[in-house]
């Protein structure tokens, strides 16, 4: 995949201090992107401010958080999947060990984050999610997951007149049921990045599985089947994902989808089944 201004490849931070660091407001995008970023709003703010009506206002409030991004050099979605395009250095030893990190163009790329409170322990739910080979059973666009060690997995996802999308990923940061952060890896057809967290709920009767995911859709044909893959609304998409989980993890059986029983459920929570 040929490499152009406005990609930038997402790298694992390993650093520390305020440039890299995971608090808020830490510098996590390159030089270039900041640029790209702040041009780019700043022309998407002044078309809004031109435009009527609800439309114009979240054009201009969209470019605003664009021109925010590029001055302080910092990205909210980057920082909710642990991850540093500032310091894309720091990947090399990542990059010989499992490929190079799939490149994502922050000006394309569409950005999802949905949450569910689920009644079960956060220990359960995580063990379920680290298993990749589970999120079949809940995500409807996906056709399989092959888990190929403790960090990398192949996916495949079903898209329209019988098409495919396939790509690997890798999990680049992880904390024992708290936290799963994965990216695809090489020439992905669908450069992507998600995360998980679970955290207990406020009021203490459950816990509260939060999703962000940040996917670019490719162009061309290909392009086309991706959007109709993934939907004019990713948001619900990823809703009902989360709405399949929690009836799964709850009471055994996935709504309007594949059922399982609860003995199956269990037996995926197995620890010799949570090979990834």
């Amino acid at each position: 995949m040929a490499t152009t201004a406005n990609d930038h490849t997402l790298s694992l931070h390993s650093g520390h201090g305020p440039k890299g660091g995971p608090g808020a407001g830490a510098t996590n995008v390159n030089d270039g992107e900041r640029v790209m970023s702040a041009i780019g709003g700043g022309l998407l703010a002044l078309y809004g401010a031109r435009q009527r009506g609800v439309t114009g206002a979240l054009l201009a409030l969209t470019g605003a958080a664009l021109v925010k991004r590029g001055v302080t050099g910092h990205c909210e979605v980057y920082g909710a999947l642990g991850m540093n395009t500032a310091e894309a250095s720091g990947g090399g030893l990542l990059e010989k060990k499992h490929g190079r990190a799939a490149v994502l163009d922050a000006s394309k790329a569409i950005k999802v984050e949905r949450s569910v409170t689920v009644a079960v322990p956060a220990a359960e739910l995580y063990r379920f999610w680290r298993n990749f080979e589970n999120l079949p059973r809940i995500m409807n666009h996906l056709e399989s997951v092959t888990v190929l060690d403790d960090k990398r997995s192949h996916w495949e996802a079903k898209a329209p007149a019988g098409q495919s999308v396939e790509w690997d990923a890798e999990i680049i940061r992880e904390e024992p049921n708290r936290l799963i952060g994965w990216r695809s890896v090489n020439e992905a057809t669908v450069p992507n990045a998600g995360s998980v967290h679970f955290h207990e709920s406020p009021d203490g009767r459950g816990t509260t599985v939060r999703v962000v995911l940040e996917y670019q859709p490719p162009g061309g044909r290909l392009g086309q089947l991706v959007a109709k893959l993934f939907g004019e609304e990713p948001e619900m998409q990823v809703r009902e994902d989360l709405r399949r989980f929690k009836s799964m993890m709850e009471t055994g059986e996935v709504p309007n989808s594949r059922s399982a029983s609860g003995s199956a459920v269990r037996n995926a929570l197995q620890p010799q089944e949570a090979r990834l």
